[in-house]
């Protein structure tokens, strides 16, 4: 995982803000407007946004709060949950509310910002920190992969969701990914940190 995942990181840390500075650029104008073209209005595209609401991300993140709490008594896991899901959403509304880009001119009623997309950032943080501890307690490594890839392609469609029902340029899009994986990752670094620390204490 480590020799894979925790290098994306920076790259994607970098891709978000190459997003951040060309946003308004002519090159991304165009792929904003291709990508448009081809999902808005897919409506089971766009149902699926609602894995990426509020409602099904506090109650996910809440179970596995109980099961980390009742089951692992695993207290760094709790934080680790709190910094990832929690803090992600508060780092998303923050730079929403900094950079006021304006959504697509579409009939979807949002008067929100835009820019990073919070079902992109925290589809993947939540879905990415669930495999996490899913996957701590799997012993076979395809079992492992199959978690892992099936977290990744749930986070995508609910990220392109967006782009189908018109609330988000891809861009948007493609920005809460790269925020929220690099985010996830500064995590699981400072968790597992912490773990190497408390299991080699003298």
């Amino acid at each position: 995982m480590k020799r894979i995942f925790y290098p994306l990181g920076m790259a994607t840390l970098l891709g978000f803000f190459g997003i951040l500075l060309t946003y308004a650029s002519e090159p991304i104008a165009r792929l904003d407007a291709r990508m448009d073209s081809y999902l808005y209005g897919i409506g089971l595209l766009d149902a699926m946004s609602f894995f990426g609401g509020q409602l099904v991300i506090l109650s996910i993140s809440v179970l596995l709060l109980l099961y980390l709490w009742i089951r692992e008594r695993n207290y760094r896991g709790m934080l680790f949950v709190f910094f990832a899901v929690g803090a992600g959403n508060m780092l998303n509304q923050v730079l929403k509310f900094s950079f006021e880009r304006q959504r697509p001119d579409l009939p979807h009623g949002l008067e929100t910002f835009s820019f990073p997309s919070g079902h992109a950032m925290m589809g993947i943080l939540y879905l990415l920190t669930l495999a996490y501890f899913i996957t701590s307690r799997v012993a076979l490594r395809t079992t492992r992969t199959t978690i892992w890839g099936l977290a990744v392609v749930f986070a995508i469609v609910i990220g392109l969701s967006r782009v189908a029902g018109g609330e988000h340029y891809f861009s948007d899009v493609l920005a809460g990914w790269f925020l929220g994986y690099s985010w996830f990752v500064a995590v699981a670094v400072w968790y597992e940190w912490r773990t190497w620390q408390f299991e080699n204490k003298s």
